[in-house]
């Protein structure tokens, strides 16, 4: 029976991955014979300061070539992304140059001329893709000197090669002055314009697998070496100190403990009733927590999610991928949907364990609380973007076709998932024995209140990843290209690692004020190191960038409010994992009468 009902999402995956694997062996083989065409790939235009507002390139008044092309640079993925590629009409073949080819002549009318003016005037650029190297350039330039416009019609491609392979590729611009609208007569009511381009090809001796180090300086890579290895070593050093702080005061405890201990091996009750701290709410610790479904559906999304973007960083360190490769959204949605079985197992076990019933609606939750919460914003930015007409709107139908693929791929796997858990994995782990009564709260100091220890255990991992924050955001928000994926491989790690040991600080700090109810404070410790990323965000946002108007805004605040949600049920799991781990190893060996 389990085999009849898995046959269905595991066809619709493996249709998934072939249609992926169709795509990347289409579009980047990276390997040309002499002559063969390559596709320049217009990918938007739009304001420098708004690297987000894109529009279709040929929204603005250019003319497109001639030439045409036997395939479509597009994947789900970057449908996902809203890359919206128009083919330039460019055309370029390989080792073949070209000296001043006319594309296309334009009469530019008044309002044609009209729309360079303001594009201009407002610093708009545009992305080109070739071989999936990206092009940057502006369309046009303002002469302070002279009081005039000009207008980039000339292109000049240079290539460099290296046997049947493109290593790099630049692009310088010739201008030409751009008449005021005003300037128009009655008897010139256009300007005439001529596109043009050249392409030179060099040969060169570079690497294939180095070509993206030319869009990153040295001296930023040698400065991000000492950076992150200073933050390194500070971080093992800090958390070495505080472990070894750890086991010194858990040994006292359990050398103070063992002295209570009778003949028979046992403490007796009221030797504990005079005794403090963690050993007091022994009856307690392992009491379920209040709103087990949805904390269930929260782990068990943090563990996908976490076993999801080790994956995803693995692969863009093997394949040496942009950050906004659209093959790389493709493989993030192909693994996401099948891990949905581990994420669902996770959360049904530890469901179960804590005496959960109603299995059923936790299926819904834990296969729909992730792409629900990530639907809610897309939609929401989808309108803006509609609204402002830009191209980084996602088409109906790529929302669509992910709707089918959670149907038929991620809720079938989610429900094989919590029943595979519950039957299977679901039986109690508490080594002590639960009292029918809570034990009540006392009151505490000030450092071990909740909403402090939330607040502080965020502090150090938010730390530990500050420097490499910057590179992402720097990178995703301003035109520089992210690369150096074993840099945020290092960092990952390092966040998990000081994670799990701020987790066990803060675990032993609140137990240790008798609290037992660490559950949900925990998950929340763990996360808090999202808030602070978030509200780094903000800084960003107005003294590092440029940005302005209802789109880009909608798209930066929302998009980095999503990156901070996955980031908080990644580290809310690993704290909350670390936490009962450590509960279970400090309180096994406790033996009562």
């Amino acid at each position: 029976m389990v085999s009849l009902g898995l046959q269905l999402p595991l066809a619709v995956a493996l249709t998934l991955m072939a249609l992926t694997v169709q795509v990347a062996a289409d579009e980047h083989t990276h390997r040309y014979k002499n002559g063969e065409q390559v596709v320049p790939w217009q990918n938007g235009v739009g304001p420098y300061a708004n690297r987000q507002e894109t529009y279709d390139y040929f929204q603005l008044p250019f003319c497109r070539g001639d030439a045409t092309i036997s395939h479509r640079h597009e994947s789900l993925g970057e449908a996902l992304l809203g890359v919206n590629m128009e083919f330039s009409g460019i055309e370029i073949d390989f080792k073949v140059p070209v000296n001043n080819k006319v594309i296309c002549l334009a009469d530019l009318d008044n309002d044609a001329l009209k729309d360079f003016q303001y594009a201009i005037d407002r610093h708009y650029w545009y992305k080109m893709i070739i071989d999936d190297l990206p092009i940057y350039g502006y369309i046009g330039e303002w002469d302070s000197a002279t009081k005039q416009r000009f207008l980039y019609t000339h292109k000049i491609f240079k290539f460099k090669y290296n046997n049947d392979r493109i290593i790099d590729v630049e692009v310088e611009s010739e201008k030409v002055p751009l008449l005021d609208s005003l300037e128009l007569s009655q008897s010139t009511k256009f300007q005439r314009v001529e596109f043009s381009y050249s392409v030179e090809w060099t040969e060169t001796t570079q690497l294939f697998e180095n070509r993206y180090k030319n869009h990153i300086s040295f001296f930023e890579n040698k400065i991000h070496w000492f950076s992150i290895m200073n933050s390194s070593l500070i971080v093992i050093f800090t958390m070495g100190l505080v472990v070894i702080i750890l086991m010194r005061t858990l040994k006292k405890d359990m050398v103070r403990y063992d002295g209570m201990l009778g003949e028979d091996g046992f403490l007796d009750s009221d030797d504990v009733n005079d005794e403090y701290g963690w050993k007091q709410v022994h009856g307690d610790v392992f009491r379920p927590p209040i709103h087990l479904t949805a904390l269930s559906g929260l782990l068990g999304s943090g563990l996908q999610l976490g076993i999801l973007a080790f994956i995803v960083i693995v692969y863009a360190v093997l394949a040496d991928v942009e950050i906004e490769n659209g093959h790389t959204i493709s493989i993030a949605l192909f693994f996401y949907s099948l891990s949905s079985i581990l994420s669902a197992f996770y959360a049904g076990s530890y469901y179960t364990r804590n005496g959960g019933k109603n299995w059923a609606r936790l299926v819904f939750v834990s296969s729909g609380l992730w792409p629900g919460s990530v639907a809610l914003m897309v939609l929401l930015i989808n309108f803006v973007a509609i609204y402002q007409t830009s191209s980084r709107a996602i088409p109906f139908t790529s929302m669509l076709t992910v709707l089918v693929i959670w149907f038929l791929i991620v809720l079938p796997l989610s429900f094989l998932g919590v029943v595979l858990g519950k039957n299977y994995h679901g039986m109690s782990d508490a080594v002590c024995r639960i009292n029918p009564i809570p034990r009540p709260i006392p009151d505490c100091e000030w450092y071990a209140d909740p909403i402090v220890l939330i607040a502080a255990s965020g502090v150090l991992p938010f730390g530990a990843i500050f420097i490499e924050m910057y590179y992402i955001f720097t990178s995703f928000w301003a035109y520089r290209s992210y690369y150096v994926f074993g840099f945020m491989l290092l960092v990952f790690c390092i966040l998990i690692i000081v994670t799990c040991c701020v987790s066990v600080v803060t675990t032993y700090v609140l137990l240790n004020s008798e609290n037992h109810r660490w559950n949900w404070i925990m998950f929340f410790s763990g996360g808090s190191t999202a808030g602070y990323i978030f509200l780094y965000s903000i800084y960003y946002f107005f003294a590092r960038t440029k940005m302005h108007g209802i789109f880009q805004t909608t798209w930066y605040f929302g998009y980095t409010f999503l990156m901070c949600l996955g980031i908080f049920l990644i580290l809310g799991f690993v704290s909350h994992y670390s936490a009962k781990r450590f509960i279970r190893v400090i309180y096994k060996n406790i033996k009562l009468d």
